[in-house]
């Protein structure tokens, strides 16, 4: 078990070097010189030479990425080239808040609902309850991020006059009710938007498992199949389940874009949005490195919890 976890952590290092070459080369490519962006169009060549000295901009394509990857890893993420005197991190510590918030108030709400869900609907498949679960969940998957929060907007705001179409005002001092009424529309529509995977996905993990030569015998002894669904088919379940659950927290951390922008808070998909508009290099490769880094450190805990909950795993033959 022990080197198989051990391999996993090898796999998401690579994973992080090899993404972070592509986000280094990908920035690099764009046209535009950072030097040039930071002085403006009036600025002397022997200035920008002089800044692109600075920078480290006239070193060797290999000898930037090797300098920006070691001040990535120890926690430099540089200076905003649209705000020379703001460091990278100043402007995410001003952002990170808002969709952290956000993210983890969706998973504690919609990850316990959208799994009991599941298993609901693996309890009694093929009744009138399993139809419409399955159908809205496909519905739901069908419709993008800004198809729901339009639905929600109108329905809650418009129709029952509840809540507000843009967040504003700050979190400061507000206890756990305050924040989820304060980011209401947003938690709501990121929720049916997690929903419609995890539902899908549990059922199906619960009753794969059901088709197990085990089950079958638990069934024709007379045991309960709700008994047998909770007491071991879940337990069996839940690698495949976990891994759904961390690729829809990556993506409550690093997708939010679309409703962020739609309802208006201030978050750390914004920002980079923000980045791309003002040809800000910088902030886009350091943000690009936080959203794979979430990715890679939820990916590889739900790769460790699959090990460890699975025994064919923790005991190989």
């Amino acid at each position: 078990m022990y080197s198989m976890i051990l391999k996993r952590l090898g796999i998401g290092a690579i994973t992080v070097v090899a993404v972070s070459v592509i986000i280094f080369l990908g920035t690099k490519v764009l046209p535009g010189d950072a030097a040039q962006i930071r002085l403006g169009q009036s600025a002397t060549p022997e200035a920008v030479a002089a800044l692109r000295a600075e920078l480290g901009l006239d070193l060797p394509i290999y000898q930037q990425y090797l300098q920006w990857f070691g001040n990535f890893i120890t926690g430099n993420l540089g200076q905003s080239l649209s705000n020379p005197d703001v460091q990278i991190t100043s402007l995410i510590a001003d952002r990170y808040e808002n969709t952290l918030i956000v993210s983890v108030l969706t998973a504690i709400i919609g990850v316990p609902i959208s799994l009991a869900l599941g298993v609901m609907a693996a309890m009694f498949p093929g009744s009138i309850y399993d139809r419409i679960l399955t159908f809205t969940s496909v519905t739901l998957v069908a419709a993008p991020e800004f198809f729901t929060a339009t639905l929600m907007v109108l329905i809650f705001v418009f129709a029952l006059g509840i809540g507000n179409a843009v967040v504003v005002g700050s979190t400061e001092g507000k206890d756990l009710f305050q924040l989820i009424a304060h980011f209401a529309l947003p938690i709501a529509t990121l929720c049916f938007v997690i929903a419609s995977q995890l539902i899908r996905m549990s059922r199906a993990a619960v009753l794969n498992v059901m088709s197990s030569p085990y089950i079958e015998m638990a069934i024709l002894k007379g045991v309960p199949r709700k008994r047998i669904i909770l007491r071991h088919a879940l337990f069996n379940a839940i690698g495949p389940i976990v891994n759904v659950v961390a690729l829809n927290l990556a993506y409550l951390v690093t997708g939010v874009i679309v409703i962020e922008i739609y309802f208006g808070y201030q978050g750390l998909a914004s920002l980079i949005v923000q980045g791309v508009q003002t040809r800000d290099f910088v902030l886009i490769q350091g943000l690009g490195m936080i959203f794979c880094g979430t990715y890679v450190v939820l990916m590889l805990a739900a790769d460790i919890a699959a090990i460890v909950s699975n025994p064919r795993l923790r005991h190989p033959k």
